[in-house]
């Protein structure tokens, strides 16, 4: 190989953080072709992880170092959400947390790239593409060694909780979860619920963070918020709540008492 595309290789190199994908479609806006790539490829430099996706010859690249490239190389808004978050977050010291099991949060219409879905990560994805909050609301950056990854706040990774009830959350550890919750900031919680357009979500989340006891609670202005009309039963058998209008499980209320 020419000492100009080694030059240009290194360049490459030094640039990216160690530990990502690097996407083809990317290093072609870069300026380096596709056949460029393939010389990278034949020179071991770099490998294919799958169609249109390298990572650093030699290197372990897990699903941080993949949604790196999905977000600040294909600007997509998947992030990990939900009981991951608060994992990440420190929030489930105290729980059995399935670190096999890894929940992600896309838009409506962001589906996942086949190279991120046929790779075998060493984990279980569970990915779930919604809309009931902006895209860009109540995230937050952690610093993952060597690059930083968007990932869900701890408000916006329980309304997330929240969202999967009854299919894929149970009702109880999400209530386990808020307890856990004790410092958030209730302007920015106050600014989720009004974005949020799920109206079980945002029942759920007022009356787990009232059944709290958390003092940020007070601070809250439910009056602003579209409750929706009608009732949501989340229970077979379960306790109705008449100010949220939700029936939940009898272990749920009688919760701590």
């Amino acid at each position: 190989m020419s000492t100009q595309k080694e030059s240009k290789i290194n360049q490459l190199l030094q640039s990216q953080p160690s530990g990502v994908v690097l996407l083809s479609s990317w290093l072609s806006e870069k300026g380096y072709s596709l056949d460029l790539q393939k010389r990278y490829r034949k020179s071991n430099w770099l490998e294919s992880i799958g169609s249109g996706a390298m990572k650093r010859a030699g290197e372990n690249v897990g699903v941080a170092g993949a949604l790196y490239a999905l977000q600040f190389q294909k600007d997509m808004s998947i992030h990990i959400g939900a009981k991951s978050a608060l994992a990440y977050l420190g929030k489930i010291q105290y729980l059995e947390f399935n670190t096999k099991k890894v929940f992600l949060f896309g838009g409506k219409n962001e589906k996942l790239p086949a190279w991120f879905d046929q790779h075998n990560w060493e984990v279980e994805i569970n990915y779930f593409r919604t809309s009931f909050l902006p895209s860009d609301s109540g995230l937050t950056s952690i610093d993952q060694t060597t690059f930083h990854l968007k990932i869900s706040g701890a408000a916006r990774a329980m309304m997330e909780c929240l969202y999967l009830v009854p299919e894929e959350q149970h009702l109880i550890e999400c209530y386990e979860l808020m307890e856990s919750l004790n410092n958030l900031q209730p302007a920015k919680v106050q600014a989720l619920l009004e974005a949020c357009t799920s109206v079980k979500v945002k029942r759920l989340f007022l009356y787990l963070a009232e059944k709290a006891k958390h003092a940020w609670f007070n601070y809250l202005k439910p009056e602003k918020l579209d409750l929706g009309s009608g009732k949501r039963s989340l229970a077979k058998n379960g306790t109705y709540i008449p100010k949220y209008q939700i029936t939940v499980p009898k272990e749920l209320e009688n919760y701590g008492q």
